[in-house]
Formats: C-alpha cells, sequence, structure tokens
C-alpha cells in the first residue's frame, strides 16, 4: 500500500522524474505475489492508483540503489537488519519515524483493519515526503 500512495503523492507533487519507488519484501512468504486483495480494493476505495506489482525480496545491492530503505514496522527493520547489519550512510527508517509519533504501521494482515493501516501509511508518507522537500 505504502509504494502506490507515496507515488501519488510524489506524482501530485509533480515530483514523478525525482523518485523511484518500489516495495520489497523483507521474508519469504509472499515472494511472487500480488497486493493483497483487501489492501487492492482499498487503494481503489481512496483512489490511488496502481500498477502490476509482484512481491520480491530485498537483496544487499539494494542498499546501493537507493537512497532511503522505509520499514514499515520493527519486524520488518529486524529483518532488514540482517540483510544490512551496518547502515553507515543511514538510509534505514521506519516510514513513521518521519512523523511526531514514531511507531510501527499497522499490520492489516493481523489486525484485518486496513483503514487504519492506511490512515497510518497516509500519515508516514505525508511526513516522509514533506522532508524530503525541506
Amino acid at each position: 500500500m505504502a509504494q502506490f500512495v507515496m507515488q501519488k503523492y510524489v506524482d501530485d507533487a509533480g515530483l514523478s522524474g525525482q523518485f523511484v519507488i518500489d516495495s520489497k519484501a523483507t521474508s519469504t512468504e509472499e515472494l511472487g505475489n500480488s497486493p493483497y486483495p483487501p489492501a487492492v480494493a482499498k487503494l481503489r476505495r481512496e483512489g490511488i492508483p496502481m500498477k502490476a506489482h509482484y512481491a520480491s525480496q530485498i537483496v544487499k545491492s539494494d542498499y546501493e540503489c537507493y537512497d532511503y530503505i522505509i520499514a514499515m514496522d520493527t519486524n520488518n527493520l529486524r529483518n532488514m537488519r540482517r540483510v544490512w547489519p551496518q547502515d553507515p550512510e543511514h538510509k534505514i527508517y521506519k516510514l513513521l519515524d518521519f512523523t511526531s509519533r514514531g511507531g510501527d504501521i499497522a499490520d492489516p494482515w493481523y489486525t484485518g483493519n486496513f483503514d487504519v493501516t492506511f490512515d497510518d501509511i497516509t500519515e508516514g508518507c505525508t511526513a516522509l515526503l514533506k522532508s524530503l522537500q525541506n
């Protein structure tokens, strides 16, 4: 969800050519799968455009490809630290680190509440884009 929300915000700000936004898995459970249908339904209800996407896993070389590597929650962050034990360029964050409250994005896989997850994501993406524009 965060990939498509952030892409919409970047596009709406007229900054599309300045960003490469991608989403990757930190574990193997969903590799090769498309986005979860209830997440797709929520994005459609919110008017967030989507493109085809299939889960691929983060790899060590991704560190050199991106300026920011954003985790949704503490579990994702822990998995990322297995791939990148060091973060010498300070690229790794949780999305809500860019907000005043911090914390984890509510995982709808466990909560079943895509509205709360969407709200968390929009708050985080708004704050991230604002920080990048300053």
